[in-house]
């Protein structure tokens, strides 16, 4: 241990300890915001952030503000962030104190998470997935001196979570390069340890094979930094996980609005762990004098104050800040290619999808797939992916466990460092343990990072009831999707249309949900041949939010018509309704083709023409994307309109039957579309 190591980290401990003061002296003026500091834990996260090089990635908890300073972050840029000013280099105002997401080039990068109580983890962890495909496929760097690794720091009451295994799992059993740092206080908010958790991170690292662990004195930065060093070496070198366990006291409120002295009787324990005086005392036993030592101090407080002064000062956003970086602009704005080639076969909808995969991961090495039972064996259940691990191989088209959340979640790590994943929910009923990921941290990522860390992704997700799929392979989820903000969301009708929107969603920057009714994929399902398609050409792509207007016709003044809102498998019962009542001059029929972003336009102007409107879906109507569509054309369409707008969906019940009666009488069809038309022609 040298002399520059200690007082360059002394200094950042004191930095630290200076601020969590200041807060606490002016607490009135910073607690309209809520904000925790690192006061306890500033030993541990220096001696690791220390040690981290521009190609590391990091991923700090919502305490680390010291581990911040000592990436070289200016305590002036993580006040700006605590007063949620204007030029907040992470968020721009829009995030809590010491919830970065930094890109700089001389720093390890910081992607966007959310307030990581365990959720971190997963995108962590996938970024060091993405470091390992990359160094599998050759697209690393391989001028650096030193590998990349990543670093996911979390407290100890995280790792009682569920998403905090699956995080482990994988980099386990993939054996990545990445370092899980605990920091141990004892404390939930108000709950401790011992009434909490079964065991500490250090003894539930023991039950993952291939996962290390230490266990340290995290107050004492000496020994801190000697095994970080260590460690780092290893995942440097070795390229496989590693857990540091380290126990500090927590010498401040767990947040500002959550007071210690509310309900800590340890406090004055706690105290005497303090890393303070025992990281002066190594300065001394190193030589420092008691001059140089206060020196230290005083330029810290100093520096502390001044920019605390200068924060205050900083400039709020404006009202019209709100409405930036909620998704990064994308190149694919118009439909080019050609939809029906010359020559070109004929194909049901989902070999349009895995054409379409196919050729992205011909063109393009950082992309790749994977989900549960999509590798070589199988293919897929659906054989969506059928013959693409025999062809790109495992690295690139593979198996995960049963693991929804992480399956969503690695593609924010994935993208972070410059990858284009694929991956699958196997059925929709399956997506709820991945909602919290792609909710939480995928769809937000850009627009709380302030357009820094957009994820691309696209995540593929069958869906509908088809052939008695029974109450867990049938469900429509589309209203939950929607209601999610930051993301894309398709729902295509044929295959052609899958095929042009799975190329748009991989040149686009933007996370991006494709839904594919699982009765369209082969057109078994009487009245569905027209989802086959002539296969588009490789250049084919279909921009997001155009709508296509599927059976046009013109103004009428002497018949009753009407418009067809719909997607999906509802396309296919409202054109086949539309024909059996021999009323195709009378009903326009809008296919969506996406549910975000949504073609108003071209729904009000057909609306406005045709006076009556029904939309259609496939979900339980209650309280769904369909109900609050035919709200929105109410709205905007009222002094056109001749009629209420009408919907119909399936019958509001919990869950749809496995007997084949039952769920023929729970969806739509043909037959029923066909009564509400009449309904509503009549009306």
């Amino acid at each position: 241990m040298n002399k520059n190591i200690l007082q360059k980290g002394f200094s950042n401990l004191c930095t630290a300890k200076a601020m969590t003061e200041l807060y606490e002296a002016n607490f009135k003026q910073v607690s309209k915001y809520v904000h925790a500091t690192s006061r306890g834990h500033e030993a541990i996260q220096t001696a690791l952030g220390m040690q981290l090089l521009p190609q590391d990635y990091a991923f700090p908890y919502y305490r680390d503000d010291a581990m911040l300073l000592s990436f070289g972050l200016e305590p002036y840029d993580v006040m700006l962030q605590l007063l949620a000013k204007k030029e907040d280099p992470f968020s721009g105002g829009r995030t809590y104190y010491s919830h970065p997401s930094l890109k700089d080039a001389d720093k390890p990068k910081i992607p966007h998470q959310s307030s990581a109580t365990g959720m971190q983890a997963i995108p962590a962890t996938g970024v060091a997935m993405g470091m390992q495909y990359k160094e599998l496929q050759g697209l690393n760097d391989a001028s650096l001196k030193d590998a990349p690794l990543v670093v996911c720091s979390l407290g100890d009451a995280s790792v009682t979570e569920g998403e905090i295994a699956e995080a482990f799992q994988m980099a386990a059993l993939k054996q990545m390069p990445i370092l899980y740092l605990v920091q141990d206080n004892g404390w939930d908010i108000s709950a401790n340890a011992a009434e909490t958790r079964a065991q500490n991170a250090y003894e539930y690292a023991q039950g993952f094979y291939g996962l290390d662990a230490i266990s340290i004195d995290g107050a004492n930065f000496t020994e801190s930094y000697e095994a970080i060093e260590k460690v780092i070496k290893i995942i440097r070198k070795e390229r496989r996980p590693f857990l540091v366990h380290a126990k500090v006291p927590l010498l401040n409120h767990h947040t500002s609005g959550v007071r210690m002295e509310w309900y800590r009787d340890d406090l004055e324990e706690a105290r005497s762990r303090d890393p303070y005086p025992v990281f002066k005392k190594q300065l001394e036993n190193h030589g420092f004098t008691a001059k140089e030592i206060d020196a230290i101090e005083n330029t810290a407080k100093i520096k502390v104050q001044s920019d605390f002064e200068k924060a205050l000062q900083a400039e709020d956003p404006k009202p019209e800040d709100l409405f930036t970086h909620d998704f990064a602009p994308t190149p694919i704005s118009e439909e080019k290619g050609e939809r029906t080639p010359e020559g070109a076969d004929k194909v049901v909808m989902v070999d349009c999808a895995l054409f379409a995969v196919e050729e992205l991961m011909r063109k393009h090495k950082e992309c790749l797939l994977y989900g549960q039972d999509v590798g070589g064996r199988l293919g897929g259940v659906f054989r969506e992916a059928a013959t693409l691990a025999q062809k790109f191989g495992d690295d690139r088209v593979f198996n995960t466990p049963i693991q929804e959340a992480f399956i969503v979640g690695s593609t924010v790590g994935m993208s972070a460092v410059g990858l284009k994943p694929i991956v699958e929910v196997q059925f929709a009923d399956y997506i709820w343990p991945g909602l919290n990921q792609l909710f939480t941290e995928v769809s937000r990522s850009c627009y709380l990072s302030n357009g820094k860390w957009p994820v691309s992704m696209i995540l593929r997700v069958p869906i509908g009831a088809y052939g008695s799929g029974g109450p867990y392979h049938s469900s429509s989820v589309e209203s939950v999707i929607t209601n999610i903000r930051g993301i894309k969301i398709a729902y295509p009708s044929n295959g052609a249309d899958l095929k042009g929107l799975m190329k748009a969603a991989y040149y686009d920057p933007n996370p991006v949900v494709i839904l594919e009714h699982k009765g369209l994929y082969w057109s078994k399902v009487p009245g569905t041949l027209t989802a086959t398609s002539v296969e588009p050409s490789e250049d084919y792509v279909l921009p997001f939010g155009k709508a296509w207007v599927l059976q046009e016709i013109w103004k009428q003044e002497d018949i009753e018509t009407c418009t067809i809102v719909t997607y999906g498998m509802g396309v296919h019962w409202a054109y086949n309704a539309s024909g059996e009542l021999d009323m195709r001059d009378q009903i326009e029929i809008i296919d969506l083709r996406t549910l975000y972003p949504l073609d108003e336009d071209t729904i009000m102007a057909s609306v406005k023409k045709t006076g009556k409107c029904l939309v259609v879906t496939e979900e339980p109507s209650n309280n769904s994307f369909a109900r609050a569509l035919a709200g929105k054309i109410q709205e905007e369409c009222f002094k056109y309109l001749d009629a209420p707008v009408m919907t119909i969906g399936s019958e509001n019940m919990p869950a749809i039957p496995l007997n084949s009666t039952l769920e023929q009488t729970m969806i739509p069809s043909t037959e029923k579309v066909k009564a509400k038309i009449e309904v509503l022609l009549n009306y």
